[in-house]
This record gives C-alpha cells, structure tokens and sequence, in this order.
C-alpha cells in the first residue's frame, strides 16, 4: 500500500464498551456479592481494625464482581454503554521496509 499523504488516516470506527464507566457498575456488583455472602453474620461493633475475616470476604467479593463484569461485557457487550473508537490505515511510515 503506498500513501502520499503525511499523518495518519482514520479508516473507521469500532465499538468497544466503555470500561472508564463501569466503576460504579463494579462497586454495586461487590457490594450486593458481599451483602449475599454475609447475610447470616451476626452484627458485631468493633472499635478497632476490620477483622481478617471481612477483609477477606470484601476482596473474594470484588474479585467475583470483576469475573462476573468481565463475563458480561464479553459477552453480552450490547448491556453497556459503549464508545466509538477510530481505527487507522497504516501510512509509508509505518510500514517496514
């Protein structure tokens, strides 16, 4: 492919989701895994540090959140909000020689 023409071209667009918002969609996700897993916890007051326990619960909880986002976005990615996002045409500089 020869180009003449100096900088790059823009040859399309493509859909992706737009992961910079899933942010909230994550927390939500964590918080209504951490609610389910703890439910039957006894209600305890501490005036200390979190306890290992919760701590633990809390990380399972996002790590869970985040397989289950991924998953979705995957595939079903028509769920999110999405972006279009240009693809390039390669210029002579780009090629190698």
């Amino acid at each position: 492919m020869t180009s003449t023409n100096k900088g790059s071209q823009v040859g399309g667009h493509r859909t992706e989701v737009d992961q910079q918002k899933l942010g909230p969609a994550l927390v939500i996700t964590a918080g209504v895994i951490l609610g389910m897993r703890t439910i039957r916890w006894e209600a305890t007051h501490s005036d200390g540090l979190a306890s290992t326990e919760w701590e633990k619960e809390v990380e399972h909880s996002v790590r869970v959140a985040k397989r289950v986002l991924t998953f979705l976005t995957t595939r079903y990615p028509d769920l999110f909000q999405s972006k279009q996002v240009p693809w390039y045409v390669a210029t002579d500089d780009d090629s190698p020689r």
